[in-house]
């Protein structure tokens, strides 16, 4: 794995030019959070049916909560039933949805960028894919998967709906729908990686230090930090 700045600026610099946030939410103001405040908890399934993470999510819950931030219902089942295994199996991360949602937000417009449609698994089709990695406006990454993840056998590209890069997903795949594959182009599996992977980069979300610190081993511009922030802080409240 690489170095998380490192790691940071590779994603920054693939990223930058493949998602452009929308004015009405990342644009700075007096009054702009400088981090994503967590929300209240996801209501949980008592006896969840199904190995999937979004079988975690309470039905009820997850109409109004849709309803409420826009978000479509099948991308933010994937950010609250990750947000809900976290707080089972490590919970001194504090990761909450909606900064999941405002990850997912900023990276891909929940999955949709450039016309790609969710399906009911959770898969991206078309898939999502950032720019080649070649050294040009770009750090140089060499491929490192043969183009296995990103259909790119010369230099690598960031994948799917939390676009990471083919040497981070190797690192945090998972299994998140439960269907027996690692799929960066699916939302539970991108979702679940993703929180794995910001939960051991730092250990505590809940303070406002935590929570900077984390979002940029992810990415470290201060830019997206911020539209990160206002988004998650928008579906929070």
């Amino acid at each position: 794995m690489v170095g998380l700045g490192v790691l940071a600026a590779i994603i920054y610099l693939a990223l930058a030019p493949l998602v452009k946030p929308a004015i009405s939410i990342v644009t700075p103001d007096a009054a702009a959070p400088t981090w994503g405040v967590p929300a209240t908890s996801p209501v949980a399934v008592a006896d969840p049916e199904g190995e999937g993470i979004t079988a975690r999510v309470d039905a009820d819950w997850l109409a109004a909560t849709s309803a409420r931030t826009g978000i479509p219902s099948r991308a933010l089942a994937a950010y609250a039933g990750a947000a809900l295994l976290a707080a089972e199996e490590k919970p001194e991360c504090g990761i909450s949805w909606n900064t999941l949602a405002g990850v997912g937000y900023v990276e891909s417009r929940h999955g949709s960028y450039g016309g790609a449609v969710m399906a009911e698994d959770g898969t991206i089709s078309p898939g999502i894919y950032g720019i080649a990695l070649d050294g040009g406006s770009t750090a140089h990454i060499p491929d490192s998967d043969k183009g296995k993840y990103d259909g790119d056998k010369q230099y690598d590209r960031a994948v799917g709906p939390m676009q990471m890069i083919p040497q981070s997903w190797r690192n945090w795949d998972v299994d998140g729908n439960g269907d027996g594959k690692r799929d960066p182009q699916n939302i539970d599996d991108a979702v679940l990686a993703a929180t794995n992977y910001l939960c051991r980069a730092r250990e505590d979300m809940t303070t406002e230090d935590g929570w900077r610190d984390t979002i940029a081993t992810y990415n470290s511009a201060p830019s997206y930090l911020l539209a990160v922030a206002l988004a998650a802080t928008r579906f929070g409240a």
